[in-house]
């Protein structure tokens, strides 16, 4: 009985003892938000400290987990938000703020078609915020990001008022037309193909550049090339807003080459008769200058052509911008004036732009909208002077003594340079108005689910008109000449989106569709003619031209239909797919190969969301990805798949005019397909040491299939090229872009930004082997870059003491001594041939790279930017300026003589011929250039409120300021070109914010 009541007790006991256990046991829930936005958190880790048990927040933010006992702790983690502990006590339901420690990953990066967090991008993909891009006082928006974009080829040649920057995102892919066939496209505000040239850059909110097949395919053949997609500001709730920018300068040459003066121009000329033996001293200058010439010289009376030519510029800009709206209605609105004067007279760039945006919700599914520009553009251009003074001998004056100009200087044959600068010789001018416009409908009929439709459209007409007098450099004192040109462009595009995102406990899927129709119409039309009757009428009356009149317009018509398909799927935050398929019809393409289908693929692997990560600290953010896809390029003009006629007019016996037609030279192909490029591409995002340093690697190849050339017929055709589908080309390369943040704390910062583009591109597969073309500059060879110099090989002058061995090459010492490198055999022959011309080298850099510095201290700021082209060759305007027989002037160079034995540049000669001039020209033609510095105070707060102003900043910016260069004639960016010399420009400007 004892025993059985001990058993009983013991019983008792342990359930006693269970029930105390279950009772201390309870369930706690809450929700987690993000300290400043306030929103709700997905997918935050919610773990039980020292055991397995653990939930993750759902789309609300809300958790619900079971906990042993009061004094159990909860450890909370999320990526970029760090990690906290927190004691559950007597707690039941918790809410938990959390601060983002690493802001750039929950960035909004804009894509095709959408946004994506940056942590969740899959695709080579840069984002550029529009603080960066009005750093440097820019005419478009390109050129001021130039050296901030790793696999972005950007460089200006052109130094004419309002020109932009060229362009080329991970290299030359087509070789048909690569001027025009390689162009990047441009997005604003979801209108495809905006101008550049339109957009102000204070409206711009940012710029992503799309490189990789991942990102890029879901606009087709559109994107073949790199997608450049421009964000502009948009309203926002609150409190209006009103900036105003604005900034006035001067500009100036950079680094122009210099000509021979006048007295090194006489004895250039001497040198190049006493060679001829017609000089022996100046008693036999009246042999070699007229009676005009002599007297100047014996005056000394000299001129600098370029020099009178060249004056300082000027650029100026305005905008002011509104911001502003309610919970309901967001509106921006902007006006922008922009002024550039010059180096040259008669060089003259206005353009007006106009902004209005505005987002209005109707109702919780309801939203419309509209993103709407407009700019005029007033552009004066002047023709080229520069050449004609080179040419022109630097003796005597541009003026007589009276003041009265001089259209033939010394009684020569060269026009005065100064001549097109005359009152009333020289009008050129093109007016330009383009509109830009996307309005949408969005409307999300059910949760998760939205749908929106926009239709855009850029309507565009020019105005273009040009008049050169009778005495000017085109006019060569026989005929005056007018014409005019009238052209209007018409784009529409109609795109319908639907978007469905759904998050499924662990798993997160967003699905794209979209459909496409765009639409271009151009059309032109365009005369002229000869001998005004009053040359003050310009070309305003063309009408009144009285010999040789012509006239003639134009049409062509494009469409494009599109059907796209997107689906973004993410495991637990950390495990990223993208799948792109789109299939484009063009209209440009032949029967039967109309319609193509481009597919793409993109894995993302956030590693450093992994369990074994957890207890490290360098890493705040490891992302690995890989992407393949392939993307087309029509690059064909409308209609060039059929044949066309041109007229040929002729007569039977010089008085009777006939007209016939004949088939144009070359003809249609009705079997051309699309170019294909398939790109693969292995990318790793990090950022370590607490976000002091982040940045991303990617590497890529790019092959080119199916590439549309013009291939050469056999004359007994009757015509002389067709395009097909032959050939292809490959890139590959590695991008680097690294941030740091040097310094920061309260009174100093200095952070870096690092760029490094390294590209490989060449051809590797030609129809018939290699393409060797007369033009030096437009040769094909199978493993080479598309735009090479494949040239003769300079490798000295023929010296004194080498004659015998010169007169096998029939040349003399003094003359350019080239490389015999083969002959019919494969093997020097003893013989200067076509056969000898090599490859020279490429004009792509073997790497480009930047690297900008931001300094702030208090009130003060400092940019200093640097940006580098390295291993690219050029051939140089400025080394073809050599007039062997001293008729015309010539850059200054070292040239040979029996008492100067260079090897630079042959000696001047009366009657031997200038050949091989081209490889004086070539040279290697790597740079470093200090491209920016800006200095800008910003006014303390307590001081701008005093004068009812948000913020107030002054500055003073220097652009293109110096260089370190193997060559010291010029500016190497410009290689030396002649007509269209690059300037520097300092300017001082003003931010204010009201």
């Amino acid at each position: 009985m004892i025993q059985k009541l001990k058993r009983s007790f013991l019983c008792f006991m342990l359930l006693l003892g269970c029930n105390c256990l279950f009772a201390q046991q309870k369930t706690v829930s809450g929700k987690i938000i993000d300290q400043e936005t306030g929103q709700p958190l997905t997918g935050v880790t919610v773990n039980v400290k020292g055991s397995t048990q653990n939930v993750l927040t759902k789309e609300d933010g809300s958790f619900s987990i079971t906990i042993p006992s009061n004094q159990s702790v909860l450890l909370v983690s999320y990526v970029g938000y760090g990690s906290q502990e927190l004691p559950v006590g007597n707690k039941s339901t918790i809410t938990l703020t959390m601060t983002n420690t690493n802001k750039k990953l929950d960035e909004v990066v804009v894509i095709g078609y959408g946004t994506v967090r940056k942590r969740d991008l899959t695709g080579a993909v840069v984002s550029v915020k529009g603080e960066e891009v009005t750093k440097v006082p820019a005419t478009t928006p390109m050129e001021a990001i130039q050296g901030k974009i790793p696999g972005a080829d950007i460089y200006r040649d052109n130094g004419y008022a309002g020109q932009g920057a060229n362009v080329r995102i991970r290299g030359t892919r087509s070789i048909g037309n690569p001027g025009s066939s390689n162009n990047v496209l441009y997005i604003v505000d979801g209108v495809q193909g905006v101008n550049m040239a339109d957009i102000n850059p204070n409206d711009i909110q940012s710029i992503e550049v799309l490189k990789d097949a991942s990102s890029t395919a879901i606009y087709g053949s559109r994107g073949a090339n790199g997608v450049v997609i421009i964000t502009t500001k948009r309203g926002t709730t609150g409190k209006a807003k009103l900036s105003f920018n604005t900034y006035s300068g001067i500009s100036k040459v950079a680094g122009y080459g210099e000509f021979q003066n006048g007295p090194e121009y006489v004895a250039f000329k001497r040198e190049a008769f006493r060679a001829a033996g017609t000089w022996n001293s100046p008693a036999d200058d009246s042999k070699i200058f007229n009676a005009a010439q002599l007297a100047a010289i014996q005056n000394e009376q000299y001129v600098d052509w370029q020099d009178l030519l060249q004056n300082k510029g000027a650029q100026q800009d305005y905008q002011i911008g509104v911001a502003g709206g309610t919970d309901k209605t967001k509106v921006y609105f902007s006006a922008g004036y922009f002024h550039e004067k010059g180096i040259l007279k008669l060089d003259e760039y206005k353009r007006y732009t106009g902004r209005f945006n505005i987002d209005q919700t109707i109702n919780n599914w309801m939203k419309v909208g509209i993103n709407s520009q407009l700019a005029y553009i007033d552009n004066d251009i002047r023709r080229d002077p520069f050449n004609q003074a080179s040419k022109t001998p630097p003796i005597g004056s541009a003026y007589d003594s009276a003041g009265n100009f001089i259209l033939y200087p010394n009684g020569g044959s060269e026009i005065n340079p100064l001549a097109d600068q005359q009152p009333g010789q020289w009008d050129r001018n093109t007016k330009t108005t383009r509109f830009s416009a996307a309005t949408y409908l969005e409307l999300t009929p059910i949760k998760d689910l939205s749908i929106k439709s926009t239709f855009s459209t850029t309507q565009s007409s020019a105005a273009a008109g040009w008049f050169y007098g009778k005495n000017t450099i085109d006019g060569k004192g026989a005929n005056s000449q007018s014409q005019i040109t009238n052209s209007q462009s018409s784009f529409i595009s109609w795109e319908n989106l639907l978007n469905y995102k759904k998050q499924i406990g662990d798993h997160s899927i967003t699905l794209t569709g979209v459909t496409s129709y765009l639409q271009t119409i151009n059309t032109s039309s365009f005369a002229g003619g000869k001998n005004q009757i009053f040359e003050s009428q310009s070309f305003y009356n063309i009408g009144s031209a009285s010999q040789q009149p012509f006239w003639g317009s134009g049409y062509n018509k494009q469409n494009l239909v599109s059907f796209t398909g997107r689906a973004n799927y993410s495991y637990l935050g950390k495990y990223l797919l993208t799948l792109t398929g789109r299939s484009d019809g063009s209209s440009k393409l032949g029967t039967g190969n109309k319609w193509a289908f481009f597919p793409s693929a993109a894995l993302g692997w956030r590693i450093v969301d992994e369990g074994f990560m957890d207890n490290q600290d360098l890493f705040s953010d490891l992302k690995l990805r890989a992407s393949y896809g392939i993307s087309g390029n029509d690059v064909i003009s409308p209609y060039a798949t059929q044949n066309s006629l041109t007229l040929i007019p002729f007569s039977y016996n010089d008085a009777n005019a006939a007209v016939a037609y004949g088939i144009n030279t070359t003809i249609g192909n009705d079997a051309l397909e699309w170019e294909l490029t398939a790109t693969k591409d292995l990318g790793l995002d990090f950022s370590i040491l607490k976000n002091r340093i982040s940045g991303n690697i990617d590497y890529y190849d790019a092959l080119t299939s199916n590439l549309i050339f013009p291939y050469t017929l056999p004359g007994s055709t009757g015509v002389s090229t067709i395009n097909r589908n032959v050939g292809k080309t490959r890139n590959r390369g590695i991008e680097v872009g690294i941030t740091t943040h040097n310094i920061t704390n309260k009174a100093f910062t200095w952070s870096s930004n690092v760029t490094f583009t390294k590209n490989k591109e060449k051809i590797v597969e030609l129809p018939n082997g290699d393409v060797i073309d007369n033009d030096y500059r437009k040769s094909l060879i199978l493993g080479q870059s598309p735009t090479i110099y494949y040239d003769y090989k300079k490798i000295g002058i023929w010296q004194l003491g080498e004659e015998a061995e010169a007169a096998k090459y029939n040349a003399i010492p003094g003359d350019i001594k080239i490389a015999d490198i083969s002959g019919p055999d494969g093997k020097p022959d003893g013989a200067i041939t076509s056969a000898d011309r090599t490859y020279i080298g490429t004009r792509v850099p073997k790497w480009t790279g930047g690297l900008n510095n931001d300094f702030k201290y208090k009130g003060f700021d400092l940019n200093v930017f640097i940006f580098a082209r390295v291993g690219q060759w050029m051939s140089s305007d400025y080394y073809a300026k050599f007039v062997r027989n001293g008729s015309q002037n010539s850059a200054r160079v070292d040239y040979w003589t029996p008492e100067n034995p260079t090897n630079a540049y042959p000696r001047p000669h009366a009657t031997r011929s200038s050949s091989y001039v081209t490889t004086l020209t070539e040279f290697e033609n790597s740079y470093v250039k200090l491209r920016n510095v800006t200095l800008g105070y910003t006014l303390p707060k307590d001081i701008s409120s005093r004068f009812k102003m948000d913020n107030l900043r002054v500055y003073v910016s220097g652009k293109n300021l110096g260089w370190i260069s193997n060559k010291k004639d010029f500016d190497p960016e410009s290689e030396g070109i002649i007509d269209q010399p690059l300037s520097k420009l300092f300017v001082a400007g003003l931010n204010v914010t009201f």
